[in-house]
């Protein structure tokens, strides 16, 4: 007979994950109570490297069916949800999503679904870094000066480099004297 797991995570202590949770049960799944997983950990974090979910892998067994409310339960970004997803089916685990309609993600139609929205996705993060190339090489034609504030001029860094090499001053007496930063000073320091 099929057992039934659910994994249900939020990010922060203030979340509850009583929804994920109504969610499953609305969708007619019944999940026994120590076999509904819950954890609080962030979605940065790796499924592999999430201690419950861990121990949720070494509870199932071949036959068995685990339902996630959402994809991104399975991992931190499309590689590790599909590298997920494909360790549960190697074990025999069959993975349902309901965001995806309940859709079986091990079955051909359920990969093909995350192929297509991993592809998209990746689509998606490969235009954004295009178009900030396009934007940040418009700006260096137009004359624009990119990155960091400088923090000091030339005349300052010289006149800080004197004092502390004549008048023996330390990093922060410099620092308050020239009305920098003490990090600024060894800016300075470091530069010709």
């Amino acid at each position: 007979m099929t057992r039934f797991f659910s994994y249900s995570r939020v990010s922060t202590e203030e979340q509850t994950t009583d929804n994920q949770l109504l969610e499953i049960e609305a969708a007619g799944f019944t999940v026994e109570a120590h076999r509904a997983i819950v954890e609080c950990i962030s979605g940065k974090t790796s499924a592999m490297s999430r201690p419950m979910f861990t121990m949720l892998l070494n509870k199932l067994e071949t036959g068995d069916t685990l339902i996630v409310t959402k994809l991104d339960r399975l991992g931190r970004d499309t590689v590790d949800v599909l590298a997920t997803v494909a360790t549960l089916e190697a074990s025999g685990v069959r993975v349902y999503c309901l965001a995806l309609g309940g859709m079986d993600l091990t079955s051909p139609a359920g990969k093909m679904t995350m192929t297509v929205l991993a592809a998209v996705a990746q689509f998606e993060r490969d235009l954004l870094i295009e178009r900030t190339h396009a934007g940040l090489e418009r700006a260096k034609a137009a004359g624009v000066k990119l990155g960091r504030k400088v923090a000091y001029t030339q005349e300052q860094a010289d006149a800080v480099k004197k004092d502390i090499q004549e008048n023996k001053l330390s990093i922060r007496e410099a620092a308050r004297v020239h009305g920098v930063t003490a990090s600024a000073v060894q800016r300075m320091l470091a530069s010709k």
